[in-house]
């Protein structure tokens, strides 16, 4: 069937998601709706049939793989548990704080071993602004929530203390049911609730200004995400279930789903998934075979010290792998995607490119990608570690000290495996786009049009010949 001479098939967009329509200028493309096949009237499959094929052939058993995976370690929820009372393991109400009066330390039993002298009741502090005299503060606080709803305490705030309690402010109270009635409740935290939604609304509303669909599929694809963390690996790990091997799964998920829905069913999101899923394995190889010669238990802290005992069966060192991989996903996307992208709008800018020109172009662009990634994983962990490390300089420990101390040398471990997993992704990820998207202008049906009269080249109004 011959092609009507005057609407030749819409070229398509550098994403190969859509294409433009015949009669729209260039740059502007309609929304795409979700199909990657042909249509008669025009809009053309990104890659060829074959290579189509070839992708599918790898990805559609791997993500039938994870669906199984899903249905075999879904958890049902986490197991229950009686309350340690340590930590993060207590009970806790809401709160407020009523009212605040000066009163004379010396008068409040400095040395009674009240919720005051307990450092985490309201931030730290000790009894010595109390025994040397001094004015602290009497907090009376009622319980917001809970079964002890309406029901008040006070609170003794020492001056020396970080957090100080003031009038109206909503707190977090920690319960022990077995503790004198007196001393059930006790101050812990501040409620931040208010600022950090706010923070997060403010967040959500730049990324739909500046990113518009792709920002409201972004955070749709995040909230999937936390599902997943959620409602899978924190309660499956928790059930018992191998640590290493329920992240690959819930990994894997949080990948497909995010990356197909910022970016789009097409061939080109395919190639970037196939470019994470090979740094990923390439991260858990490495980060198991490092964490057993480094000997690193996981167990490092206070809180993975809470975990093994309210859980002994929980695998601490598998649990440090799972988290090198859980998080390093977040940079391979951005690094396979941006690759990706380069090597589609290469080809699109000089179509006669083949995969090694398109490869060593692309590489060029990777390299700086590299070095800027590198250097910010690097300044992360020192910036979230800085209290650490200023505590190691206090103490004047050499460099060999500090990186043979197992809290430190858990992440350096983490911080260098998952480097190399973002190093490796850029050329391996090139070469995929570069392999799939060169050797699709040679393929059938490449370059020709469905009647099979050649495709126009680039015309006075900017049109893009077929591929």
């Amino acid at each position: 069937m011959e092609q009507h001479p005057h609407q030749p098939p819409g070229p398509r967009r550098p994403d190969g998601s859509d294409d433009l329509t015949p009669d729209q200028p260039h740059g502007h493309a309609h929304a795409s709706h979700g199909h990657s096949h042909s249509h008669g009237h025009g809009p053309a499959a990104p890659v060829s049939r074959q290579l189509r094929k070839v992708i599918a052939a790898v990805l559609v058993p791997f993500a039938a793989a994870v669906v199984v995976g899903l249905v075999v370690l879904w958890p049902g929820g986490a197991p229950s548990h009686k309350h340690s009372g340590v930590g993060f393991d207590r009970q806790t109400q809401q709160a407020t704080v009523t009212r605040v009066v000066e009163v004379d330390c010396a008068s409040v039993n400095a040395s009674g071993g009240a919720p005051a002298a307990d450092p985490s009741s309201t931030g730290g502090g000790s009894p010595m602004g109390q025994r040397s005299g001094g004015t602290c503060k009497k907090a009376t606080i009622r319980v917001d929530t809970g079964k002890d709803k309406g029901r008040t305490f006070t609170e003794i705030v020492q001056p020396d203390q970080l957090r100080q309690l003031h009038q109206g402010e909503q707190v977090v109270a920690a319960y022990e049911p077995t503790a004198p009635k007196n001393l059930q409740y006790s101050v812990t935290d501040v409620n931040r609730a208010f600022p950090m939604a706010l923070l997060a609304g403010i967040f959500a509303l730049a990324v739909v200004v500046v990113g518009r669909m792709r920002g409201v599929m972004a955070l749709v694809a995040l909230a999937v995400s936390f599902l997943v963390l959620n409602q899978f690996i924190l309660p499956a790990i928790l059930q018992g279930s191998n640590p290493l091997l329920v992240a690959v799964v819930g990994s894997s998920a949080i990948m497909l789903i995010a990356l197909y829905m910022c970016h789009g069913l097409s061939a080109r999101t395919s190639v970037a998934v196939l470019g994470t899923l090979i740094s990923l394995s390439l991260i858990g190889l490495l980060g198991a075979q490092f964490i057993g010669w480094a000997a690193l238990t996981g167990n490092t802290d206070d809180s993975t010290g809470l975990i093994h005992g309210l859980y002994p069966k929980i695998d601490m060192s598998g649990l440090l792998l799972a988290g090198v991989i859980i998080g390093s996903l977040g940079v391979l996307d951005d690094v396979t995607v941006t690759q990706t992208s380069a090597v589609w709008e290469l080809h699109e800018a000089n179509p006669s490119m083949g995969p090694r020109g398109l490869y060593r172009a692309a590489i060029r662009i990777g390299r700086d990608h590299i070095a800027s990634v590198v250097n910010t994983l690097v300044l992360a962990y020192a910036g979230a570690a800085l209290p650490l490390l200023l505590l190691f300089s206090i103490a004047q420990s050499g460099v060999g000290t500090v990186a043979n101390s197992e809290l430190v040398a858990e992440e350096i471990v983490r911080t260098l495996v998952g480097s190399i997993g973002l190093v490796a992704s850029v050329p391996v990820t090139t070469a995929l786009a570069a392999l799939v998207v060169g050797s699709d202008r040679r393929g059938p049906g490449a370059g020709a049009l469905a009647g099979g009269r050649p495709a126009p080249a680039r015309g006075g109004r900017g049109r893009r010949r077929k591929r």
